[in-house]
């Protein structure tokens, strides 16, 4: 698969935790004449065949500026209030970005660029309660979010799909988590790596101190996340228009085994010790996607080893200080 000739794909969040993946691989993809165009609300360092725009999602004139300047010919959708902690403490900010910032990008594209391929990156949160004694999930699933930032994500969900069927051209894809090195500590896989490296530092006591790891979660590596979302872009013309795509691994893995297994690749011995103040069972005790459309339509499964990813996670953590 290769792209056609010579794409400008616009980026947003293109400095965020998987931005960084999926610029460094579509820059290993992109054909001559191509370029990335790299959205976020703060520069960068420049890059070659990229260009860096400052540009904040909510608002609406400056998307609207950004555009119909840059008349990309894909743009694929990544700025968020990702985590789920950030957008239960600021429901607010959850909305106005998650949704509202997908509104102005969605209307901009409509209006000034409508030959633009619109990639909007979703979540597996927004099926929430639906995963409730029904995993694995489809892409025919209920809506039944169970959190701000579900919910934000889930309207703006509904409402790309709602333009499909009018005047953008557009395709949802809707990752379960994912994990690599970079990813903030407020992810559960960065949060115990970062404890282990602190405690094999010796900054720590070697006690980790948990709630309830009884919860089961659908992992990726990043890079498979962002191999997905690199073929999206590529194949985009040749899926439905309006279409919605799981990208998931299909395989629970719980909380409790992630702990053990980074623990084991630990260079020294730590205890768990269980916070009764931090007990409080999962509302969805197993989240779990179907990914057989994803394998169908973008010839695409995770290849990266758990293993793998949970060490690489760890050693990045062990070189900050």
């Amino acid at each position: 698969m290769i792209f056609t000739g010579s794409p400008r794909i616009l980026i947003t969040g293109a400095r965020g935790f998987v931005g960084r993946v999926l610029v460094a691989r579509l820059l290993e993809l992109l054909p001559p004449g191509g370029e990335l165009v790299l959205v976020d609300a703060s520069q960068g360092p420049l890059q070659a065949r990229c260009r860096n725009i400052s540009a904040d999602i909510t608002d609406a004139a400056r998307v609207k500026e950004v555009i119909e300047a840059e008349q990309p010919s894909h743009l694929i959708h990544l700025a968020a209030i990702a985590a789920v902690t950030a957008a239960t403490a600021d429901a607010r900010q959850a909305w106005a970005v998650n949704f509202g910032g997908t509104l102005n990008l969605a209307l901009a594209v409509a209006e000034f660029a409508p030959d633009c391929r619109f990639v909007f990156c979703s979540s597996a949160e927004v099926y929430g309660s639906s995963f409730i004694g029904a995993a694995p999930l489809d892409e025919t699933a209920l809506l039944q979010p169970m959190n701000a930032y579900g919910a934000a994500k889930a309207a703006a969900d509904i409402m790309i799909g709602q333009m499909a069927r009018h005047d953008l051209k557009a395709i949802r894809l809707r990752p379960v988590n994912h994990t690599g090195p970079g990813q903030s500590a407020q992810f559960v896989v960065p949060a115990f790596a970062q404890q282990i490296a602190r405690i094999e530092r010796g900054e720590s006591a070697p006690i980790i101190s948990v709630g309830d790891l009884s919860s089961a979660r659908d992992f990726l590596d990043v890079r498979d996340v962002v191999d997905a979302y690199a073929r999206t872009l590529m194949m985009f013309d040749d899926i439905e228009n309006g279409s919605i795509i799981n990208v998931a691994s299909g395989t629970p893995r719980v909380v409790q085994n992630i702990l053990d297994e980074l623990l084991e690749l630990s260079r020294i011995k730590i205890e768990i010790a269980v916070d009764p103040a931090r007990l409080r069972k999962s509302d969805t005790p197993v989240v779990v996607c179907d990914a057989a459309l994803a394998r169908r339509i973008l010839q695409w499964q995770p290849t990266r080893a758990w293993q793998d990813t949970l060490r690489s996670v760890l050693d990045y953590w062990r070189l900050q200080t």
